[in-house]
């Protein structure tokens, strides 16, 4: 798990490329000064006791994500490069006071800040030193999302979370940041967070795609915890292919195994030998499973169609 404003895990640190490096004495003139040679560098000199470094961390690099490789970050824990930290600030940097955030442009310093900002003072700050090197600050919010999503995909959810919540400081609204928040806390087994995030969205995403999924996949989520043993169901269902409770529990445990495709098969079966059995409850159970899906998944587009077949036989 990364600390807010500290090192970035393996799968994160895949997610965002080269644009984000953790820097110590050993490599500042090649990934800081050499670097700004070609693209401006922010450096953020941080440290792990510092409250606003864990504010500001995540800010600044999803503003460097943003930006699509216009300006790369390099951080710098004084407390692990103390001599650095000496040395630069003998050069006139006022490094007593952290978070420092300086823009290194051909080599120099040319911009610097203290402490906690808005992201817009971020924004504006970033924008400043890619014009200084004659660059373009070009990007979107879509591409910061982008390497959230990997980072979940990676197993990295605390970083993911991180990431999506300084998204959501520039735009409150951002549909898929918001869902990836709350799947980020799903995959952490969060759920309580996950359901009070997902019911604090505002009014204007609510219903959106994403975040109607996000409902699907919290239940689904609180099933697993309460699955049984998929060997077990299994035989019981072999034994008594009518036994519905126990194929309803396989579904479940299938489910909560990451079965999906198995899971649905299931529920599949069991509507075909009793639509109505326990009100429905294999039908009820197939939407969600396919709402909680991507609408392109090829399970839910082949579940659905199998189950309206079904219907409609």
């Amino acid at each position: 798990m990364i600390e807010l404003g500290g090192t970035q895990t393996e799968a994160a640190a895949a997610a965002t490329g080269d644009l984000i490096k953790d820097v110590t004495e050993q490599n500042f003139m090649q990934d800081v000064i050499e670097a700004s040679m070609e693209v401006p560098v922010i450096v953020d000199f941080w440290a792990t006791w510092c409250g606003p470094c864990k504010t500001l961390g995540p800010m600044l690099e999803a503003a460097v994500v943003k930006a699509k490789g216009a300006v790369k970050m390099a951080k710098i824990d004084v407390d692990q490069n103390q001599r650095l930290a000496q040395a630069l600030a003998q050069q006139g940097l006022p490094l007593q006071s952290i978070p420092t955030v300086v823009a290194f442009v051909k080599g120099q310093p040319i911009d610097m800040f203290q402490g906690a900002v808005p992201g817009s003072e971020i924004d504006a700050f970033i924008k400043r030193a890619i014009d200084a090197a004659g660059g373009d600050a070009s990007g979107g919010l879509d591409d910061a999302v982008a390497a959230a999503e990997e980072m979940l995909t990676e197993g990295a959810a605390a970083d993911a979370a991180e990431t999506f919540a300084a998204i959501l400081q520039e735009d409150p609204a951002h549909a898929g940041a918001y869902a990836g928040l709350v799947r980020s806390y799903i995959a952490m087994d969060q759920l309580d967070q996950a359901e009070a995030t997902l019911n604090g969205a505002p009014a204007e995403i609510s219903t959106s795609p994403e975040l109607e999924a996000c409902h699907a996949q919290i239940a689904l989520a609180r099933q697993a915890a309460n699955a049984g043993p998929v060997e077990e169901l299994t035989a019981k269902v072999t034994a008594n292919p009518d036994d519905h409770q126990s194929r309803f529990d396989l579904a479940q445990a299938l489910h909560a195994h990451r079965d999906v495709q198995g899971a649905v098969d299931q529920l599949l079966e069991l509507f075909r030998r009793d639509r109505e059995w326990n009100d429905g409850a294999a039908k009820a159970q197939l939407i969600t499973i396919f709402e909680a899906l991507d609408a392109k998944d090829p399970i839910a587009l082949t579940g659905r169609r199998k189950l309206s077949s079904m219907i409609f036989a």
